[in-house]
């Protein structure tokens, strides 16, 4: 009587399977189209920013930083890292503006107070 082992035939449906999970994750891969317009989107907006570099500087160089791993992960031909890392480094220029608009405005309420102030005392003297 012939007794038949089935461990070698587990073996190859595992290896069928594992073959079967790598082509899914590879096609998956190579469908993910280049991010070309989300970097153009993060690159126009971190130039936008570079204006409010002065009064937010940390949240530009965040940006200018994200969008040169961008950069970095689309010439690697990491498509999803490279979206990821341009759609941030827009989010953070535009941070960097809101940022910017905000310390200008508070700069310009406490000149405006101040000379609301002055005029209060000019107008007390005898």
């Amino acid at each position: 009587m012939l007794r038949l082992d089935p461990r070698p035939r587990l073996r190859m449906h595992a290896g069928a399977m594992a073959g079967a999970a790598l082509a899914l994750m590879l096609g998956a891969c190579a469908s993910t189209p280049p991010p070309m317009s989300e970097l153009a989107v993060g690159a126009a907006a971190v130039e936008r920013a570079a204006g409010a570099a002065a009064d937010a500087p940390m949240s530009v160089t965040v940006a200018r930083d994200k969008l040169a791993r961008a950069n970095v992960a689309y010439a690697n031909k990491d498509y999803p890292l490279a979206r990821q890392l341009a759609e941030q480094a827009e989010a953070d220029a535009v941070l960097a503006e809101a940022e910017a608009r905000s310390i200008r405005s508070d700069k310009a309420l406490r000149e405006v107070r101040a000379g609301l102030r002055q005029l209060r005392d000019e107008m007390a003297r005898p």
